[in-house]
């Protein structure tokens, strides 16, 4: 079983649905990457048409509809529907490292809401297991994935982002601030935003 827990776990299952995703859509060299070796804020990196392009990939389960399902405890990735992209201004709030979305040198911006409805520790085992049990027994109810060209909608944040309240939100064992943006204020600002739609029925059809 997997030992990471809360957002890291949440963010290591969006990995491998949206890596899964981009294979099948024909890109090559997929690979999750970590540690900083592909460029500072770069969580997946691929090739396509002979083009090397990095991605960094926000995990987000807002995105809840079922008010039965965000009331569940147990339900922790089953969020309601917040409206909002959630962008990270400070990295650590102790020693105060500019968040991702000031340093990230990903080439674009993948915002990837997904609802889980199903108990953290089963999420968990699922990670440990091959594609083909992670992708029948994982229960992403509702997703949806947001593609954002960064260097646009690093120049928006920078000029925008005191305009929105912070907020904390724990990451592993630090803090990191955050502001939340409503989808509407980014989608009709940053030429380039699309919206792809639900992506992991088509890696687990």
């Amino acid at each position: 079983m997997s030992s990471v827990t809360g957002a890291v776990l949440l963010e290591r299952v969006a990995q491998r649905i949206v890596a899964a995703y981009l294979k099948k859509a024909g890109y090559g060299d997929v690979r999750v990457v970590t540690g900083g070796s592909t460029g500072a804020g770069v969580d997946i990196v691929y090739t396509v048409s002979g083009r090397r392009g990095r991605i960094k990939l926000k995990s987000d389960s807002y995105f809840g509809t079922d008010p039965a399902k965000v009331s569940d405890r147990d339900l922790v990735f089953y969020r309601p529907d917040a409206g909002h992209y959630a962008f990270e201004s400070i990295s650590n709030n102790m020693t105060r490292e500019p968040g991702w979305m000031f340093n990230s040198e990903a080439d674009d911006l993948y915002y990837y809401y997904l609802t889980l409805s199903q108990p953290e520790d089963e999420v968990a085992a699922l990670l440990s297991e091959p594609d083909e049990v992670f992708f029948s027994e994982i229960k992403v109810e509702r997703d949806a994935l947001h593609i954002l060209p960064m260097r646009a909608t690093q120049k928006w944040f920078e000029a925008h982002y005191e305009d929105y309240t912070p907020r904390p939100v724990t990451v592993g064992q630090h803090s990191a601030w955050y502001r939340l943006i409503p989808r509407s204020d980014i989608e009709g600002s940053i030429q380039g935003a699309r919206l792809v739609g639900s992506v992991f029925k088509t890696v687990a059809s």
